[in-house]
């Protein structure tokens, strides 16, 4: 969530049609994301609480699914909701303080390590997403976007990413994924300590959930001097904490980075961005042998 405050929302996001729905009153400044808007409200019992308006999109369709099923074990606990225009009310967390804040890195990731243990211990709820679609789809754009990269080395990675995802597509599970669980999407919280946000609910292999804990505040991986060994540790405490397979866990990561550098072909890149390569790498050195 964006930290740019304004006393106004826009004329788009009809404010004053909820605020009187759900007998809310105003309380702070709102605050912007990319294509949301929050506001601080009051609630007529006196409990604070959130709305969240946000365009509708294919990716946080399925938000107030996963919410609900998930009904605040683990994440932010959604208090109603609009489902024509997306809105949410929900419980109020301390924006001021994500995970991310956490001096300790080590300490930040065991919390988010065992948030995202609770939640992909949740059977995904019919009608979200299936990443079995998301991930056919993706092998079906490999071709196209395989000349878009110049170095041979970075084609050669892709084509190996795109094996990985084939040889697991059969395979690709039916547990309840945030998709998007990295530092900034956990706040402090009065029910529990920290709780997750902003979810963009799939049906999944939780290995497919592990790249956005990983690529989290790369500046605190680059200052350990090796970035590799870095990242092998978030790896290796997130999959032994969720009790995953170590070498699933690897294919679904290299698909991460299969989707991630299709989206940046689309946006007109032409090589792999470094952090993807040091991820890539070890998640590889899990995935060799299987099979």
């Amino acid at each position: 969530m964006s930290t740019q405050t304004s006393g106004e929302i826009p004329e788009k996001f009809a404010a004053r049609d909820f605020l009187d729905r759900w007998s809310l009153t105003p309380d702070g400044p709102t605050a912007r994301g990319m294509a949301s808007v929050i506001l601080p409200v009051t609630r007529a019992d006196g409990t604070p609480a959130v709305l969240k308006f946000q365009e509708l999109s294919e990716d946080n369709a399925g938000a107030t699914l996963g919410l609900r099923v998930w009904n605040g074990a683990g994440a932010v606990r959604l208090l109603d909701h609009d489902p024509d225009t997306g809105t949410m009310l929900l419980e109020r967390l301390d924006a001021a303080r994500p995970l991310s804040s956490l001096a300790d890195d080590a300490a930040a990731l065991r919390i988010l390590a065992d948030l995202l243990a609770r939640l992909v211990a949740v059977p995904a709820p019919d009608g979200l997403r299936r990443l079995s679609g998301i991930a056919a789809a993706m092998l079906d754009q490999v071709p196209h976007a395989l000349p878009a990269l110049r170095d041979p080395a970075d084609r050669r990675l892709l084509r190996t990413c795109a094996s990985a995802v084939a040889e697991l597509v059969g395979e690709a599970g039916d547990r309840l994924l945030h998709w998007d669980l990295h530092y900034d999407n956990v706040l402090a919280g009065q029910r529990e300590p920290w709780l997750a946000i902003d979810p963009e609910p799939l049906a999944g292999d939780p290995g497919f959930d592990l790249w956005p804990a990983l690529n989290s505040r790369w500046d605190a991986v680059t200052a350990t001097g090796d970035e590799a060994r870095a990242v092998l540790r978030r790896f290796d405490v997130l999959t032994g904490t969720v009790g995953l397979d170590r070498q699933r866990a690897g294919g679904w990561t290299l698909g991460r980075i299969l989707q991630n550098t299709l989206w940046d072909i689309e946006d007109g890149k032409t090589a792999i961005d470094p952090p993807q390569l040091v991820i890539a790498s070890v998640a590889l050195g899990r995935w060799v042998g299987r099979g």
